[in-house]
């Protein structure tokens, strides 16, 4: 990478191998540069049905009970007179616009993935778009509330994606965000060897404290700051260890068989955080 995305400083020290951290703001970066075709390569169909989920319209009940989690928290900052559209960037397949249009006038979104719009298009009828947000025509479009689930990390420019949003929402606009923690006691323990580090589908990992510059950058003002936890499907669980990590499919379709892996449950490392930004002008 280049200067800071955060603090725009030029001078980084590296952290783990191909892992750089800045040395003015402390922000973690990897040490790569990724092209556009080669990011919407990387997401598609493949990535969501084997490579990184081992089915992800399968676990579509799991990430709509996580949705209704960042809902709840969400909607105590939701004016209903005030935050009636809503924009979502990286919406995947849909699930959480399913889970939000019915707080909202308009709930779009806009993702890469052919095969997840094409999906939530047809299956769900929502309203959105396949492009990448950058590029796209936004025209006089205004958002009051714009969320990324999870995405920011896998953006080779997660500050021009702020950026482009701070101009299309007014004042008292909310911006929500999830993403990993790289100065959580799980991250600093693990190391290198944190779950989340992962190039070139993780790009940038962000603290509370980066993660707050960036947005302040752009007119945005933290109003929550929280880690968060997930509910997680057995399925998918044991598919990134048996077949991801352990290299070990008859393990794993053995235990699909049992139907051991049809439950779910939550948990909590306290190394993703949930921000909730407000527009201050």
């Amino acid at each position: 990478m280049s200067n800071c995305i955060v603090c725009n400083h030029d001078e980084k020290t590296p952290l783990y191998r191909g892992i750089d951290r800045c040395l003015s703001c402390g922000h973690v970066a990897a040490d790569l540069s990724i092209s556009s075709e080669e990011l919407f390569k990387l997401y598609q169909k493949d990535y969501f049905f084997g490579e990184e989920y081992s089915d992800y319209v399968a676990d579509k009940r799991i990430a709509q009970k996580n949705f209704a989690l960042r809902l709840k928290t969400l909607k105590q900052f939701l004016r209903p007179e005030r935050h009636r559209t809503l924009f979502e960037i990286g919406c995947a397949y849909g699930f959480f616009l399913e889970k939000a249009q019915a707080l909202f006038e308009k709930a779009q979104g806009i993702d890469i993935t052919e095969d997840g719009i094409r999906y939530a298009l047809n299956e769900l009828n929502l309203d959105v778009v396949q492009a990448d947000f950058l590029s796209h025509d936004l025209g006089d479009r205004t958002f009051d509330v714009a969320c990324m689930w999870d995405t920011i990390e896998h953006l080779p420019n997660p500050h021009l994606y702020v950026e482009k949003l701070s101009r299309h929402m007014e004042k008292g606009s909310l911006i929500a965000i999830t993403t990993g923690d790289i100065d959580s006691f799980n991250a600093r323990m693990r190391k290198e060897n944190w779950r989340l580090i992962h190039p070139p589908t993780h790009i940038h990992y962000f603290s509370q404290k980066s993660l707050a510059h960036m947005l302040n950058n752009y007119g945005f003002d933290v109003v929550y700051s929280r880690h968060c936890g997930f509910y997680r499907s057995l399925d998918n669980v044991a598919y990134n260890i048996l077949v991801l990590r352990w290299k070990q499919p008859k393990l794993y379709h053995f235990l699909k068989k049992l139907r051991l892996t049809e439950l779910d449950f939550y948990l909590n490392l306290y190394d993703i955080m949930y921000v909730i930004a407000r527009k201050r002008y």
